[in-house]
């Protein structure tokens, strides 16, 4: 059984640093790729930053790009999602999501939300003016 769990997630002030952990296990294969979304209230889940496990290229959205990094511990099966200079506007629930033997060439396809095959739970982010 494949499983993805988020964590990481709380409560900090505008311009405050947050770091978030996706663990993955049961995947039978390295080759895959990892991608995070999040969903404020009242709000459709949007894409946020993908990395691919084969070739190592990483996706930002405009939104959080310079602010937020997307890493990998291969040795660990984790995904994290490094979040520095933190804005209101980021306060969503953040979810991880993973897609095996499919890498991600374009912004687009990597945000795209039927790309992957597997989810998380979601973490909660709240970020305070």
């Amino acid at each position: 059984e494949v499983q993805l769990q988020a964590s990481g997630g709380g409560s900090v002030q505008a311009g405050g640093s947050l770091r978030l952990s996706c663990a993955a296990s049961g995947l039978t294969s390295d080759d895959y790729a990892v991608g995070w979304f999040r969903q404020a209230p009242g709000k459709e889940r949007e894409g946020v930053a993908c990395i691919s496990r084969r070739d190592g290229n990483t996706f930002y959205a405009d939104s959080v790009k310079g602010r937020f990094t997307i890493s990998s511990d291969n040795d660990a099966n984790t995904v994290f999602l490094q979040m520095d200079s933190l804005e209101p506007e980021d306060t969503a629930v953040y979810y991880c999501a993973a897609v095996p033997f499919v890498v991600p060439t374009s912004l687009a396809r990597a945000a795209t939300i039927d790309f992957y095959a597997y989810w998380g739970q979601g973490t909660l982010v709240t970020v305070s003016s």
